[in-house]
């Protein structure tokens, strides 16, 4: 039997509008399906592998500017130590960042979405160089050696901010096991270990902190780059 059409030219059987229906749904279905999976092969390429971080403040003037958006290797430290000279990102909660920042639950969910696609920095996420690493003395300045020593060794640092003294604050620290002194480019604008001198901890960030290296700057396009790897001071003895 031939059913009639329609006026509209669409055949007038239940059966295949249904058959329709049935297919739009499924192929919602699994357009849906797909981009959850994308999703969460983001989140766990970004929690296990690399991720993406922005940022927000001058402090690592001239290597990343405001608004730059960097690539993080969350793997290069399972396989070798941090080294000196190394850019790393860190979570400063317990030491350069309050523990809780007393956002409410819809307003601190509003600005982890806007910190995971890369739109504003995080509260609690730094970036900064590697200067000491355990075992270290590190010390700064004095008259008759303005630059920074580290084991006695006065450091040349051609990644300071032109300008910028190597510090306006004297410290004398020595890095011990599973710590890091770590220090901003833009020595002048950085809040780094010497923030916290005096202070529980000593400005010593722990190095079970530390989410990964600065790898390369992906955003935007005309800055892209690698993050050259600066071996300062491999041949120096640590402090005994």
């Amino acid at each position: 039997m031939i059913h009639a059409a329609s006026a509209s030219g669409e055949s007038s059987d239940p059966s295949r509008k249904h058959t329709k229906r049935r297919s739009r749904f499924v192929g919602w279905r699994f357009v849906l399906c797909a981009l959850a999976a994308a999703v969460v092969l983001v989140a766990l390429i970004r929690v296990f592998v690399v991720d993406i971080y922005y940022i927000p403040s001058e402090s690592m003037q001239p290597l990343l500017d405001p608004g730059d958006r960097v690539l993080v290797s969350r793997t290069e430290y399972h396989s070798a130590g941090i080294q000196r000279g190394d850019v790393v990102v860190f979570d400063g909660r317990g030491s350069l960042a309050p523990l809780n920042n007393g956002d409410a639950a819809p307003v601190a969910a509003a600005k982890s979405l806007a910190r995971w696609v890369g739109l504003v920095g995080s509260d609690s996420v730094y970036v900064k160089r590697v200067i000491g690493i355990p075992g270290d003395r590190i010390t700064c300045c004095t008259a008759e050696e303005p630059r920074l020593q580290v084991n006695g060794t006065p450091m040349d640092e051609p990644y300071v901010y032109p300008g910028d003294d190597p510090s306006e604050q004297n410290f004398d620290v020595i890095v011990p096991e599973g710590r890091l002194w770590l220090l901003g480019d833009h020595r002048s604008r950085s809040a780094d270990s010497r923030s916290l001198l005096g202070a529980p901890g000593g400005g010593l960030i722990s190095e079970e902190r530390v989410i990964g290296r600065a790898a390369a700057i992906v955003w935007p396009l005309e800055r892209s780059s690698e993050i050259e790897r600066l071996e300062l001071g491999a041949e120096w003895n640590t402090a005994k």
